[in-house]
């Protein structure tokens, strides 16, 4: 695997590496990213991982300084997955000076569920992506399903600037315990590692309440929430929504998925179940 730190030399790489399917991350890799990486590998003749903590997309008070940084094991793992290339570029490849242009996807997309409780999150998601699939030009990019409303959003991006590259999604990764697989993780601690696969089996329960009949949705959400909160949780939002654009349900035959938010402790966990 060839590790790049600028972008003239990702741009000669990729000059010479065929059919290209890219999978952006943050690093700190675990079996989730892994997946998608060798997924990407069934799209194109090279897959090119990038690892780049993205500053703009992290609010003042979140996580941006502690969060992980773990590139020799990262390299280990992508190199094993079968990962051409990597980008690993710093912030003064990223944004040689303060990034002045920004994507501001449509309110009625980031002012709800994570976007709501991240003000600037998504601008800055969207941002640095649209950055990354100009400097590697794939032909195809690969999200985790974990960030729904993530993918949501790239995809609309994606689409409505006619940017010539598809966006496939990939299914959330699970641990034994149904727990989705989060960088994040590692912030828990072992009690609340313990309690965490919570979030999961609540999510499960609506799910097959809703598939039961059961469209008291208002009613699903709030004792799933008062559930969380009597043990221990904070939680930012648990919701049934249309899959096409996150907002309520409005026909009875709308492909529908359940998305939660919630700390627990020190850490922020999201997850979320298609109906």
């Amino acid at each position: 695997m060839q590790i790049h730190t600028t972008i003239e030399s990702l741009r000669a790489a990729r000059a010479k590496a065929g059919k290209v399917a890219l999978v952006p991350t943050m690093g700190n890799l675990h079996d989730g990213h892994i997946t998608l990486m060798r997924q990407a590998g069934s799209h194109a003749d090279s897959v090119i991982a990038s690892i780049f903590v993205n500053r703009l997309q992290f609010g003042p008070a979140e996580d941006f300084d502690k969060y992980p940084r773990t590139l020799a094991q990262d390299c280990e793992k992508l190199e094993a997955a079968g990962v051409a290339h990597l980008f690993a570029p710093d912030e003064t490849v990223m944004y040689p000076q303060p990034q002045r242009y920004h994507v501001d996807p449509a309110p009625a997309q980031t002012s709800i569920l994570d976007g709501e409780f991240r003000p600037g999150h998504f601008r800055g998601v969207a941002t640095v992506v649209l950055k990354l699939l100009n400097i590697v030009q794939p032909d195809v990019a690969l999200f985790g399903k974990k960030d729904y409303q993530q993918l949501m959003v790239l995809s609309n991006m994606v689409r409505e600037f006619a940017l010539p590259v598809e966006v496939l999604p990939g299914e959330t990764v699970r641990a034994e315990d149904g727990l989705a697989l989060s960088s994040r993780n590692g912030y828990l601690s072992a009690q609340e590692r313990a309690e965490a696969p919570r979030l999961y089996h609540l999510l499960s329960t609506i799910c097959q309440a809703v598939r039961g009949g059961d469209h008291d949705f208002l009613k699903l959400e709030t004792d799933a929430m008062d559930e969380l909160a009597r043990h221990g949780w904070v939680p930012d939002y648990i919701t049934v929504r249309r899959r096409a654009d996150l907002q309520p349900p409005v026909h009875a035959d709308d492909p529908l998925v359940v998305l939660a938010a919630a700390r627990l402790g020190r850490t922020r966990l999201i997850d979320n179940l298609e109906i």
